[in-house]
């Protein structure tokens, strides 16, 4: 369960690490949505190599699940700039009042209401 929030801290840390999922099969699909923010990614079958960069970018990204969806609130709160993060009911299935209870925390968060979304 952790997995996807361990890669984002070692996507900013120093060296090369590498994860290895052999329960669940596509897991690393938030990997794409990472490399967009400027990680240095690549997987490899059920193994992700991760070097370590200096700074994430924000950009908009698309939550692909629950787990993947926290990790890229995690990821977007480290970047520098902006990150929107569209299909947040991902997130909101498994985390109650994120958004406020990381405002309490000192984030800069909100949700949006899309006027196009009906």
């Amino acid at each position: 369960d952790l997995q996807p929030l361990a890669t984002v801290l070692l996507s900013l840390s120093f060296g090369v690490s590498i994860i290895t999922e052999n329960i669940f099969e596509n897991r690393f699909t938030y990997i794409s949505e990472l490399n967009r923010m400027g990680a240095d990614i690549r997987t490899d079958g059920h193994h992700a190599v991760i070097r370590g960069v200096d700074k994430l970018t924000g950009v908009p990204v698309t939550a692909p699940d629950l787990r993947a969806g926290a990790a890229l609130v995690t990821a977007g709160l480290a970047a520098e700039g902006t990150t929107e993060i569209y299909d947040i009911y991902h997130i909101d299935r498994g985390y109650e009042n994120l958004e406020d209870k990381l405002t309490k925390l000192g984030a800069k968060i909100s949700r949006v209401k899309l006027n196009n979304i009906k």
